[in-house]
């Protein structure tokens, strides 16, 4: 990723392995549009594998030391 102020730019290899993952960072130049990809990503994940975005969650919570939110908790 090249930065300039509040400008990014990705390079075409970092595109092709974000597409990967399910993102599409083409044609993204701010951090707000870095947001909008990634609260699509997720809703995305929330619809089609929701018990997949609750471990990636959890992992996410671990990594940094933080506790998961209650609704993440709960037994179901």
């Amino acid at each position: 990723m090249l930065r300039a102020g509040n400008t990014l730019r990705f390079t075409p290899g970092e595109i092709e392995d974000f597409r990967k993952l399910g993102l599409d960072f083409d044609g993204t130049r701010t951090p707000d549009d870095i947001e909008q990809v990634l609260a699509q990503w997720t809703n995305t994940l929330n619809e089609e594998r929701p018990d997949l975005l609750e471990k990636i969650t959890a992992e996410l919570a671990k990594a940094k030391g933080i506790p998961l939110p209650a609704c993440l908790t709960r037994v179901r």
